[in-house]
């Protein structure tokens, strides 16, 4: 009976893991099969030209960079703030603490929450502060949303480091600050992971960076500038009812997979890096 029940359930995690895997491969295939045609080097050169999203020339520069200083400065933002906030709950509280508990009790709530919601609240911070849609705008609405996760993934960082380590720390003398040094150093992979979720979810977001960051041809010059992004310009060349356009969707969903896979293999090599040097 016992050995039924676990072949039982080796089927199901076997099928479980062939379904992601499997749903993971036909996504990639179809966006290469669709998306390659369409790619040429104006694509990654090029900012659109006049009559873009109607078949002629240009490319989706302009997309490329705003992606990356949309989601790079909402990932950096994040990081500064939820750091001292994870230091805070696993340093200068005790576990027991009803405040920590409360704490990451609203983080698990606030990771939850739709990113629409975010880019509603976002919008209304702008009309009350006389804000329109630029990179700042989006960069303070991404950062909302990409805190939780970040305090999420680093919190789970944090709490899977050996507490005696902390208690050595104290019987030598160390002070709490001292000790929140020698966790950050012990844990700077586990960082760079969370940093790296935060801007994948950062930089493949649409609903949040819709109302606040805009939408514009030319590459952001200022924070005061509107902010295109890639997952944007994907959704308006599908919207055109031109083949060619609706092609060029592909190859920037293409061009978005490309740099999200970049960063996770970047940061997974600075991540054996650290661990082999014991940093």
């Amino acid at each position: 009976m016992r050995k039924l029940e676990e072949r039982i359930f080796k089927v199901f995690m076997i099928g479980a893991t062939t379904i992601v895997a499997g749903s993971f491969f036909l996504i990639v295939f179809t966006i290469l099969k669709k998306g390659l045609p369409a790619m040429n080097l104006d694509m990654i050169a090029q900012v659109p030209q006049g009559g873009y999203y109607s078949g002629s020339g240009g490319g989706v520069l302009n997309a490329i960079i705003g992606s990356l200083l949309l989601a790079g400065g909402a990932s950096l933002l994040a990081l500064g703030i939820s750091l001292p906030i994870v230091l805070y709950l696993n340093v200068y509280l005790r576990k027991t603490s009803p405040l920590g508990r409360l704490a990451r009790l609203s983080s698990d709530v606030l990771f939850g929450i739709p990113s629409i919601v975010y880019g509603a609240f976002g919008f209304m911070l702008m009309i009350y502060f006389g804000l329109k849609a630029s990179l700042f705008a989006g960069i303070i609405t991404v950062t909302l949303l990409v805190i939780p996760v970040m305090i999420r993934t680093m919190d789970e960082v944090f709490r899977t480091l050996p507490r005696e380590m902390m208690d050595a720390a104290f019987s030598l003398g160390a002070t709490k600050w001292e000790v929140s040094k020698v966790l950050v150093l012990q844990s700077a992979s586990g960082i760079l992971t969370a940093v790296l979720l935060s801007f994948g979810r950062a930089i493949g977001d649409t609903a949040a960076v819709m109302f606040t960051a805009g939408f514009s041809d030319n590459i952001p010059s200022s924070l005061g500038s509107p902010a295109p992004s890639l997952p944007l310009a994907i959704f308006f060349q599908l919207s055109s009812p031109v083949e060619a356009v609706q092609a060029r969707a592909y190859a920037a969903a293409l061009i978005l997979t490309f740099i999200v896979l970049s960063v996770s293999i970047e940061v997974r090599l600075i991540g054996k890096h650290l661990k082999k040097n014991k940093i």
